[in-house]
């Protein structure tokens, strides 16, 4: 797929896979994004480089997930190639690891795409991939290519990046930050999903969305849901709808502030309507101060899940009612925050699109 396509053809719904994987009789996918590999001390993912190697060595791999790699995965804008690999030796390792059993994907964002003018990488590099469940398919695809800054200014941008923020050790400014560049991405991913009746993941703006909403909708959805709920409720089962909303708004109101005034004021709506469409998904990012996120996703259903170190987590994830495992006898946990069976997202769609 010729890049200087993809934005027009997103827009206008004529997007076509650079490769397809078929789990439709089985098989299980992780997606993460937004590594930012880098090298010394102002490496973004200096913090949770040993985290992602545990899980995914010790957890994906030995289960036999398949890995998609959802673009920035090593930042060239900011450090040359060849000092991350020496940098990343044991994560390119565990990558080859699944590589060699045809288990890897590897797509490419803003912050690497420059991997496609290379004579030679060690893994072949794409701009989407399509991933048959059998259910509803799903596109996966980093999703700059949407934004005309990125697609028209990459270069440039990243000649900024390495020469006058990394000087300064200013870690990366995701376009999350900002709510009108989010806007645009998220918009075009979502209209996207709707017009094609399938499901798109993304990365990008390192905020993980489930089911076409984000941490701060999704909990006020939720509180929404249960007050519903209340008056048909019985009365042990009332006292704890009582308990899950008091927990819900401690944890409304810890979300950052910024969240909570970007939605407030802004007068555009990603959905056009009161009642979004689950066919949004983001995977988030591995540079989080606290752990990361990522989407995993089979025949039967998708999740957004989270890794942490013990004691390290967000502290919602300990207080909620969260499935929290074990990674052996590491300090890894994984939570699963949300997760929905296929089949019920796209009766969704199919009735709200």
């Amino acid at each position: 797929m010729a890049h200087t396509n993809f934005l027009s053809d997103i827009l206008t719904h004529r997007l076509e896979p650079d490769a397809e994987l078929d789990i439709s009789g089985g098989g299980r996918v992780l997606i993460i994004s937004d590594l930012h590999m880098g090298t010394g001390k102002r490496d973004d993912l200096a913090r949770n480089g040993d985290l992602l190697i545990g899980l995914l060595k010790n957890y994906y791999f030995e289960q036999g997930w398949y890995l998609v790699l959802n673009g920035d995965i090593e930042d060239i804008h900011r450090h040359p190639l060849d000092r991350i690999e020496e940098r990343w030796v044991e994560l390119g390792r565990v990558f080859s690891l699944f590589a060699g059993q045809n288990r890897l994907f590897k797509l490419v964002g803003n912050h690497d795409e420059a991997l496609l003018l290379k004579k030679s990488y060690r893994y072949p590099l794409y701009e989407m991939i399509r991933i048959e469940t059998g259910v509803i398919p799903a596109y996966v695809y980093h999703g700059h290519q949407s934004s005309k800054i990125y697609s028209a200014f990459n270069k440039l941008i990243g000649v900024g990046i390495r020469y006058f923020l990394k000087p300064f050790g200013i870690m990366n400014i995701s376009s999350g930050r900002s709510p009108h560049r989010r806007f645009t991405v998220e918009k075009a991913a979502y209209d996207f999903s709707l017009k094609n009746n399938c499901i798109s993941i993304i990365g990008h703006t390192h905020r993980p969305l489930f089911e076409s909403l984000g941490r701060f909708e999704y909990v006020r959805f939720e509180i929404e849901s249960l007050c519903r709920r209340y008056p048909l409720a019985s009365g042990e089962e009332q006292e704890k709808i009582e308990a899950e909303v008091r927990s819900l708004r401690r944890e409304l109101g810890k979300l950052k502030r910024k969240e909570r005034q970007d939605m407030l004021k802004r007068s555009f709506s990603l959905y056009g309507d009161e009642m979004p469409v689950p066919c949004l998904f983001n995977s988030g990012c591995t540079i989080g101060k606290k752990g990361l996120h990522a989407i995993e996703l089979s025949a039967e259903a998708i999740s957004l899940v989270y890794w942490f170190v013990k004691g390290k987590g967000k502290k919602f994830v300990s207080r909620g009612d969260y499935e929290i495992e074990k990674l052996g006898d590491s300090e890894y946990r994984r939570a699963v925050l949300n997760s929905e069976r296929l089949d019920s997202v796209l009766a969704r769609i199919k009735l709200l699109a």
